[in-house]
């Protein structure tokens, strides 16, 4: 199934951070249907593409994606009021083949197997299940039982888009967000750097190649100059 893709009542929403930090109960998405076309065909080519699907957030992927007008995708979203903070529990999103879950479900268990707890037999219950995990299943997909949708997707689009009740997303929140991304990406780079040199000297060892020690780094000292006596 495509990831980062939910529904807030019978809206599409693309998931662009599954919580937005210090407010785990809120998720910050966009809708791609109010977009024009151009914008909404690049932005589901950047879902859909490898980097889209292999994010944990979608924000991380469209981070390094331009729309067909050159500029920066997270940056333009942010900059045309397009980001919304939306409570997770309104979003649904569809994990497997008819399995149907509440992001905030979702991001629990996500949360609870990124902590190393065992989480695969309660995604299977949600599969098994339509995804309600024991609650009654879905008698359509537009997400009533949690919740009728909300006031302002009931009033249209265009309400929707300038609505400052949808909450809107503030310089310092996409800061924070790139920020962490920023230091997210540097850990991981820093650690498979790491691997790679162990990967290098254990190989070397099998194939018997002795490594040179490596150089100081600096710079040379600087040769004296004999005076006009010699010394």
């Amino acid at each position: 199934m495509l990831k980062h893709v939910g529904k807030q009542g019978d809206r599409k929403v693309a998931i662009i951070f599954r919580e937005v930090p210090g407010e785990e109960h809120m998720a910050l998405v966009c809708y791609p249907d109010l977009m024009k076309v151009d914008m909404h065909d690049a932005l589901m080519k950047a879902i859909e593409s490898p980097e889209g699907q292999q994010s944990n957030n979608l924000g991380e992927a469209i981070h390094s994606k331009l729309f067909p007008d050159g500029r920066q995708m997270l940056a333009a979203l942010h900059a045309e009021g397009m980001l919304k903070k939306v409570q997770t529990e309104q979003i649904t999103v569809t994990p497997a083949q008819n399995a149907h879950v509440r992001l905030d479900e979702m991001n629990k268990i996500v949360r609870e197997m990124e902590s190393g707890a065992d989480a695969a037999k309660k995604l299977a219950e949600l599969d098994a299940d339509a995804g309600y995990t024991g609650k009654a299943s879905r008698k359509d997909d537009y997400g009533r039982e949690v919740g009728a949708p909300p006031e302002h997707v009931q009033r249209g689009a265009a309400t929707v888009a300038g609505s400052d009740a949808a909450g809107a997303l503030g310089d310092a929140d996409i800061a924070n967000n790139m920020k962490a991304q920023a230091e997210r990406m540097a850990a991981e780079a820093k650690g498979l750097l790491a691997e790679s040199e162990r990967m290098i000297a254990e190989a070397n060892e099998m194939l018997g190649i002795k490594e040179e020690p490596k150089k100081p780094r600096g710079r040379k000292p600087k040769a004296k100059v004999a005076d006009a006596t010699g010394s």
